[in-house]
This record gives structure tokens, sequence and C-alpha cells, in this order.
């Protein structure tokens, strides 16, 4: 059978590198990376890419994902949520690293560069007042983009505001019903409240989305037993 180009692409790229690489050899594999970004973007389109999803060859499915991740817009987003229940280990963290693109590329180029500069004043610790602006200003401009209600509600968290941010995480999930992480903030934030039942209600949202997620597994185990809910769903 004839492989698909991509493949040999993909094969070209060097082994995955561990946190512990020399900065080197992270330069040798990102410049690998964009050499397999122009090669893919050449040949393919998103909806080719898509196609190769379910591929009964693991390495495909991993190239195709892990170049939807690089060139993939939100149409793509439920292909790419599928891949999160792949039994491939590697296919499913691609899919991770592509949602999490994709989401931060929704919307228009300007947009998703003020996401991007909000995120970073965020992780800063910046002026809480600036930021908050920043995304008031940010979703009145794009009220469907689903990630800047999200990072809003990491902002929240963030300062213990925890009803606004289960309102964004809510919002964030209506605009996107695969954004498994806003379910997990939203969880969280009812776990801060003592909410048991919801958190346990809205973790199994998380789970069914995206069934590999340790910790969140623990923590319905953990709710089950303490409200004596093994085994029901």
């Amino acid at each position: 059978m004839v492989q698909p180009l991509i493949l040999q692409y993909y094969q070209l790229l060097p082994e995955l590198i561990p946190d512990d690489t020399p900065a080197d050899s992270e330069e040798q594999f990102r410049k690998a990376l964009m050499k397999f970004k122009r090669s893919v973007e050449a040949r393919y389109n998103e909806a080719t890419l898509e196609h190769l999803l379910p591929c009964a060859e693991p390495q495909v499915r991993q190239a195709a994902v892990l170049a939807l991740g690089m060139l993939g817009s939100i149409r793509v987003n439920a292909s790419v949520a599928k891949a999160l229940r792949d039994e491939d280990p590697l296919v499913r963290q691609f899919a991770v690293d592509a949602l999490w693109a994709i989401w931060q590329r929704a919307d228009t180029d300007e947009n998703n560069r003020e996401l991007q500069r909000l995120i970073r004043l965020v992780g800063d610790e910046s002026d809480s007042d600036a930021i908050k602006a920043g995304f008031d200003a940010l979703i009145r401009k794009s009220p469907r983009f689903a990630e800047a209600y999200n990072q809003r509600a990491i902002f929240y968290f963030q300062r213990g505001e925890y009803g606004r941010s289960i309102a964004d995480c809510e919002k964030a999930l209506r605009l996107n019903p695969y954004h498994y992480a806003a379910a997990c903030g939203m969880g969280q934030c009812y776990m801060k409240q003592d909410n048991w039942r919801l958190a346990l209600r809205i973790f199994r949202r998380a789970n069914r989305i995206n069934p590999h997620l340790d910790n969140i597994r623990e923590a319905i185990m953990s709710l089950e037993r303490m409200l004596g809910e093994e085994g029901k769903r």
C-alpha cells in the first residue's frame, strides 16, 4: 500500500526530545518542525489532513494531528477532539497540544494576538484591573471567542472569584463543547465552593471529552466515594 507523503515528512523529524535536552538540540528540533510544517502546507489542506485522522497506521494519525495543530482552524475542532480517545498515547498527546493551539487562534489574527498578550500578562501577574479591562474589551469585540472566556475564567479563578470563573467556563463550553479544560476549571471552582455534586457532574463531563486526565479520574473516584455514587454515571 502506498504510504501518504505526510508519513515521509513525519519520519524525518528527530526523536521527541525530553525536558533536559540541550538548547542546541531543541533549536534543531524546532527547525525540523518548521520544515515539516512547510512540507505539509505545500501538499495538504486541513480537509485532507482531517481525512487521515481515522487511518489504521498510528504514525499517520500522529502526523495528521501534529500538522492540524500547526495548520488547522476551529473547523476541525471536533475531529481533533475525537483523537483524545485514540488508542495511541502519542496521538492523544498531540491532540491535546493541537486543541490548545486551535482554540487560541480561533478568531481573527488581531484578536488572537490580543488574547496572547493577555495570557502573558496573567502569567506575569501584572495589573489586575488592566487585565480584566483587556479581557472585557476583547469579549465585547468578539463575543463568540470561546478561549477568551476560558482565559478570563482562569484569571478569575486565580483571584478567588469562583462565581465569575464558573460563568465564563459555562460560556466557553456553550461555544466550544469540546473544551474539557473549561469543564475541569469549572469543577475546580465548585470544589473551592464545597459544591461536591456539581463538581462531580462537571468532572464527569470533562472525563467524557478527554478520558485520559489522571487527576480528573482520581477526583471523580474520590467524590463518588464521598457521595456514595460509586458506579454511577
